[in-house]
């Protein structure tokens, strides 16, 4: 094995993860059509974070690997839904895309514990999307107002992932803690 230095693929995987849930709120809010939400699901939020996933795993980043991986899989099977419903290939109700997001509300409220080991900023942005998630789901359970407060409050969220992706960043670039990201809370 080669002794180069590897780039941190997390600049990669944080960025596909708050432009996506940024497209995806501004559809959500009114603002946007689908179009470019499945776009950068499909590519930015999906492929490229899959991929950053799987170069965390070669670091031995093992909160990375499951972040990545995991929400790159949920951008492209949310694009795959919505795409198949497009297409009447079969029909996903409210409810069904409902019981999704509550799965992967599951998944994110495990990372959620994890993040409070690695630092402030990315706990806090594991917060703000658990807390986002629990949004969506009540609006897909009997809350359709919720819907454009999880809009905002998921803006918020992909602001916070992107000052993590800053960080990662800045830090190499400039060599110097730009955006600190402070102690783990845990």
């Amino acid at each position: 094995m080669s002794d180069s230095k590897l780039a941190n693929p997390g600049a990669v995987g944080l960025g596909g993860f708050g432009l996506t849930t940024l497209m995806l709120q501004f559809h959500n809010l009114g603002w946007c059509s689908l179009g470019p939400v499945m776009a950068s699901a499909l590519i930015f939020g999906g492929l490229a974070q899959f991929i950053a996933g799987f170069q965390e795993m070669r670091t031995g980043n093992t909160f990375g690997y499951a972040a990545f991986t995991g929400y790159g899989s949920f951008w492209i099977s949310l694009a795959l839904i919505l795409l198949a419903n497009h297409f009447n290939v079969y029909k996903s109700s409210g409810t069904d895309i409902g019981w999704f997001l509550v799965a992967w509300t599951i998944f994110t409220a495990i990372l959620w514990v994890g993040s409070m080991r690695v630092n402030n900023a990315l706990a806090l942005t594991f917060t703000a999307l658990l807390v986002g998630f629990i949004l969506l789901d009540l609006a897909h359970f009997g809350y359709p107002f919720l819907m454009k407060v999880a809009g905002v409050e998921l803006i918020i969220t992909a602001f916070l992932a992107w000052y993590v992706m800053g960080h990662v960043i800045f830090l190499e670039v400039f060599g110097r803690d730009v955006f600190p990201v402070g102690k783990s809370w845990l």
